[in-house]
């Protein structure tokens, strides 16, 4: 069988570029080694880790503020169970809806495991499939601790930690980073004692500095305990948990019942067989140049196999414009108008340049800041942690950079990605009018504020 273009994997790179490269007109196949499509974002991912976050936010208003707005909950109880049945629906409709996209576009669908026998041809289960292109989109797996390998019931990845059969007591979280914040959440709000251990001074690097600041005081009221510039030396079982020895500026040990590893992820290409043809990879990751395109130009890669963030929406962006480019068009992606969003309570996005990047760049800047304790609908609401920070720079002072912490933030940073677009300056967007009252005002404000020109701060 010769197709115009094999996608190997179907995660959000990967089914997306097979999409539209079957609306192209292209002849497509989609090679998965999973039962259901989706890749890691929606089976283990992106989608369950928001589906319990959204029930645990239920939970813990009900808990802890359903009475300031005179609503009185006695004897609130979880259904642990019923909760991971109702996130499991979840991805299962969402993946049953990759399978209806594939059929509604005439993408073919191979069930097995790819790997190259030439630089034209893959194996799957014995049978030989031919193309003209290729776009690789496996993804990425997570990092294990050399002395502590994951069993996914007591040393678990996301992957484990999202299928966990009952509410542990305790949990250790190695790395402070988006996915050890988010998971930390899910089960502090249910009752665990949880732990963060971080080997930097600092949460969620890659944040502008003064939301990660701002989250690590607000998790912090939220009863998580963080040790910052600690690593983990040793781990030593104890009654069906783990004794942890920890190394920093206050050596200490801990005991815990599930030890969460969230200390990054790496591209998964094992088994792919791209030594073999002679196919470029930099510290895992696959080169490629501007158009997505590997030392073997006729095979692309995509997502989280290439440099830059691991991001689910990022890699959706270049299967489109992979796709297309294989199609003969234009196809682009602007990394500068891609947001970064971490799902805790409150939400945290960002999109653009920090303001230490925009000093970096010697770029000659104003910021303006809007704390959403000054906004109508985040005080209606009783959602008033936070504060949007924009970023301004050049003559025109066009946005740059826009830093959200608080409420609706990963809806909010998409007027940010608009603006970051289409070159908006913060003047346009100070002058723009918003409905009041809503959360978006805050943007306003801020771009207001930079300029001199709120008239509400």
């Amino acid at each position: 069988m010769k197709y115009d273009v094999i996608v190997i994997g179907s995660g959000p790179g990967g089914y997306v570029a097979a999409n539209r490269a079957a609306q192209l007109g292209l002849k497509t196949a989609c090679i998965e080694k999973e039962k259901s499509l989706g890749g890691t974002c929606l089976n283990v991912g992106c989608i369950p880790s928001k589906a319990l976050l959204q029930s645990t936010e239920h939970y813990a208003w009900l808990q802890k503020e359903s009475k300031n707005h005179g609503i009185e909950c006695a004897d609130v109880k979880v259904d642990f169970t019923k909760m991971m049945q109702r996130k499991s629906e979840v991805v299962k409709g969402l993946t049953d809806g990759v399978a209806g996209l594939f059929k509604k576009y005439s993408v073919d669908r191979i069930d097995g495991t790819a790997k190259f026998t030439s630089k034209n041809s893959v194996d799957v289960n014995g049978q030989t499939l031919e193309a003209a292109n290729f776009i690789i989109a496996t993804g990425s797996e997570p990092i294990a601790l050399p002395f502590l390998p994951f069993d996914e019931k007591t040393v678990v990845s996301s992957t484990g930690a999202l299928a966990l059969p009952k509410i542990p007591k305790k949990m250790a979280v190695i790395g402070g980073g988006v996915i050890g914040v988010e998971i930390a959440s899910v089960y502090s709000r249910l009752g665990t004692e949880i732990t963060i251990i971080e080997m930097l001074d600092f949460i969620c690097a890659g944040m502008d500095e003064s939301l990660s600041k701002s989250l690590l005081q607000i998790l912090k009221k939220q009863g998580l305990t963080f040790h910052l510039g600690t690593k983990l030396a040793k781990a030593e079982k104890k009654n069906g948990g783990f004794v942890l020895t920890l190394e920093g500026k206050e050596p200490s040990s801990l005991e815990t019942e599930v030890v969460l590893v969230a200390i990054g992820r790496r591209p998964y290409t094992k088994g792919l067989g791209l030594e073999e043809i002679g196919l470029k990879l930099n510290k895992g990751f696959i080169e490629v140049n501007g158009n997505f395109q590997s030392s073997i130009p006729h095979i692309y890669a995509i997502g989280d196999l290439i440099e830059g963030p691991m991001l689910a929406h990022k890699a959706s962006e270049e299967g489109v414009a992979a796709a297309e480019i294989i199609a003969g068009k234009q196809g682009q992606v602007n990394y500068m108008a891609i947001p970064n969003v971490i799902y805790t309570h409150p939400e945290v996005a960002s999109i653009g340049l920090t303001e230490k990047e925009a000093k970096e760049k010697n770029l000659d800047i104003i910021i303006g800041n809007c704390a959403f304790r000054a906004n109508p609908r985040a005080r209606c609401a009783g959602d008033t942690d936070g504060f949007v920070k924009v970023i301004g720079a050049g003559l025109k002072k066009h946005l740059v950079g826009m830093h959200i912490i608080g409420p609706h933030a990963s809806e909010l940073i998409s007027e940010g990605m608009m603006a970051i677009e289409k070159r908006a300056n913060l003047q346009e967007i100070a002058q723009s009018p918003n409905a009041h009252p809503t959360f978006s005002e805050a943007i306003k404000e801020a771009c207001g504020q930079a300029l001199g020109i709120s008239v509400n701060l």
